[in-house]
């Protein structure tokens, strides 16, 4: 059990859901014509070196790797919506990603510690305020993000094929026959989502910033976007450690804002996108049959 507890992940994607294990990955997507088209591949060797071990350190650097993942998935699905066959790799592929990622710090991080620099600056608040207030903001931000974006049609349909991922992981980790009909009457939350790694994420920055104390704009800037790496790492253990010590009443109380969170990204799937979420993650067992 605790194997399938930390072995397997996965991620929606447009009409279709990416799973992902310690060797490789599939992608199911439901095409225009309704049939469920998959794709798998080889994880490359980052998944199983050494640095996977290493405490804190494997958070930013696998971090990183996933998030390249996950927008190899979102374009393969892409791809098959469409029916074009331009791809999405190589160094368009990290732009897009460096991209992205430059505007989730901008976003999240600098926006919000500008304005606790500024309310520093000219309401003589104490830094220590001032931090606090930065870290406010900065959870309102995620998830006023998270609540304004679930508003959006195609979002609302990729939140239920979020739900679909997850209650596959949850029906496989009990045991349970992985059918449409079976793994619709298990929980939509789970304890390992990326949502609640980003909660814990920020939640970390608020504690940490705060104790920073007083510092230059420059410096409050600097520190904002040099702890990444080090609140990833912070994140990434602390998720796994809950994900194994689920039985644990102090750990179920820890998780549950995690859990809430993730009712602003999930919705309930119908069946057939439960059937793309199997699909993909019998494919992706497959996959690491064969590589074992």
């Amino acid at each position: 059990m605790e194997d399938r507890i930390i072995t397997y992940g996965g991620q929606a994607v447009i009409e279709g859901v990416m799973m992902r294990g310690q060797k490789g990955f599939a992608v199911a997507m439901r095409a225009p014509d309704g049939s469920i088209v998959i794709h798998t591949e080889k994880l490359i060797s980052l998944y199983s070196s050494g640095i996977t071990k290493i405490p804190f350190l494997r958070g930013s650097i696998l971090l990183w790797d996933a998030m390249g993942l996950g927008m190899r998935a979102l374009t393969l699905s892409a791809n098959t919506q469409t029916g074009e066959d331009e791809k999405l790799e190589g160094p368009a592929l990290y732009l897009t990603l460096g991209l992205s990622l430059t505007f989730g710090i901008g976003f999240f991080f600098l926006l919000p510690a500008g304005i606790g620099g500024l309310a520093e600056h000219y309401l003589n608040w104490s830094s220590w305020l001032n931090n606090l207030l930065e870290g406010a903001l900065r959870l309102l931000l995620l998830i006023g993000y998270i609540w304004a974006i679930s508003f959006m049609p195609d979002v609302k349909r990729l939140f239920m094929y979020h739900g679909a991922e997850h209650k596959t992981i949850n029906a496989y980790e009990a045991g349970a026959e992985l059918t449409p009909e079976v793994v619709a009457n298990y929980p939509i939350e789970h304890a390992r989502c990326g949502t609640a790694f980003l909660l814990t994420l920020v939640l970390l920055s608020i504690l940490i910033f705060t104790a920073l104390g007083p510092m230059s704009i420059f410096w409050r800037l600097a520190t904002r976007v040099l702890f990444i790496p080090i609140l990833a790492g912070i994140a990434l253990e602390y998720i796994r450690w809950t994900a194994n010590h689920l039985d644990n009443p102090i750990v179920q109380l820890l998780i549950k804002p995690n859990l809430a969170l993730q009712h602003l990204t999930t919705r309930t799937p119908d069946l057939s996108m439960l059937e793309v979420a199997i699909q993909s993650f019998q494919s992706m067992r497959k996959v690491e049959e064969e590589m074992a």
